[in-house]
């Protein structure tokens, strides 16, 4: 059974970094993609950025690249989304997502497992 557990959002001022982590557990590393979403309130869920567990491949979306870096560290078995130059348009609930895929199909289609999010509020 596939695990997923979210932390480290909170509470940052305009301009500020957060770091976000996804610890996972429960599948077989070499077959699973993770991925990063958020959802505002009154929007859909965006795509952030993924990462494919073995190899390492990173895909970002328009909105975070340049601001949002994924990682991986497998002897933790966690996925870190580090934030950087937040806006208040950054507030959302953030989650975690793991599917057998490849980080190039990060934003297409639906993925199969969930964490259940952490909030990010950025304000001053």
């Amino acid at each position: 059974q596939v695990e997923l557990v979210e932390s480290g959002g909170g509470l940052v001022q305009p301009g500020g970094s957060l770091r976000l982590s996804c610890a996972f557990s429960g599948f077989a590393l070499e077959y699973y993609t993770i991925g990063w979403f958020r959802q505002a309130p009154g929007k859909e869920r965006e795509g952030l950025s993924c990462i494919d567990i073995e190899d390492g491949t990173t895909n970002y979306a328009d909105s975070v690249k340049g601001r949002f870096t994924i990682s991986r560290d497998n002897h933790k078995d966690t996925v870190d989304l580090q934030m950087n130059s937040l806006k208040p348009e950054d507030t959302a609930v953030y989650y975690c997502a793991a599917d057998p895929r490849s980080a190039y199909a990060c934003f297409d289609g639906q993925w199969d497992n969930w964490g259940q999010g952490v909030q990010v509020t950025v304000s001053s």
